[in-house]
């Protein structure tokens, strides 16, 4: 499918959509799907208004309250996230998604502790997600934790030996250490793997491995 054709599909399901609405104005699944392609046209105060009408029609709707903060989250409002979240977890107190977005919005807040209380959260409900086990160990890197740290990132990649972010996690950590073989073997990785990796650790990896100070 074309990029072309790609854009009109969403246009015909955004205008079925509203067409539905009309019909069902009190449907909080259309009002959800439509804060869905409101988010996806960039369209974010709009996006805002229909996952609120959902939750308003069913404020049981946990993934409204989600995306609701993502929303919020995009546009740069990390307290009304931090609030859509907790509320989904009023409802439900062990979904994982509130409980890693919380985790993350907490982690730009740099309120670490309660970003690390909500990793090991979501990791108790969800122990089988690498990237949970990836963004905790970044959390602890800021803490200057460096063992948990490269704990963190060793089980996510046991869980996905080919992902990519805790291998680079793991260079940054075992630099930090002093540990530059460890450190390059791991960029070597991410690297090999396709990963976007920091061009400053790499540069100054090339020091050491260029004059074998890791040997």
């Amino acid at each position: 499918m074309t990029e072309i054709d790609k854009t009109e599909e969403e246009k015909e399901i955004f205008n079925k959509l509203k067409a539905q609405l009309i019909e069902h104005p009190n449907s909080a699944s259309l009002h959800y799907n439509l804060g869905l392609a409101y988010v996806r046209r960039g369209e974010l105060d709009e996006a805002i208004s229909e996952f609120k009408h959902a939750i308003r029609i069913n404020p049981q709707l946990l993934e409204a309250y989600v995306n609701l903060g993502g929303v919020y989250f995009r546009k740069g409002n990390l307290e009304s996230c931090i609030e859509q979240n907790r509320k989904a977890l009023e409802v439900n107190p062990d979904f994982v998604p509130a409980q890693v977005n919380l985790g993350f919005a907490y982690f730009q807040q740099g309120k670490f502790d309660e970003a690390v209380e909500q990793y090991q959260k979501a990791l108790k409900n969800a122990p089988q997600f690498p990237r949970i086990y990836a963004n905790l160990g970044i959390v602890y890197f800021y803490q200057g934790n460096l063992e948990a740290a490269i704990r963190e990132n060793q089980r996510a990649i046991e869980l996905d030996p080919k992902f990519g972010l805790a291998y680079h996690n793991l260079a940054l950590a075992f630099f930090q250490k002093g540990d530059y073989k460890s450190a390059i073997f791991n960029l070597d990785k991410a690297i090999e793997l396709g990963f976007p990796v920091n061009p400053e650790l790499k540069n100054k990896l090339e020091v050491y491995r260029n004059h074998n100070i890791c040997e």
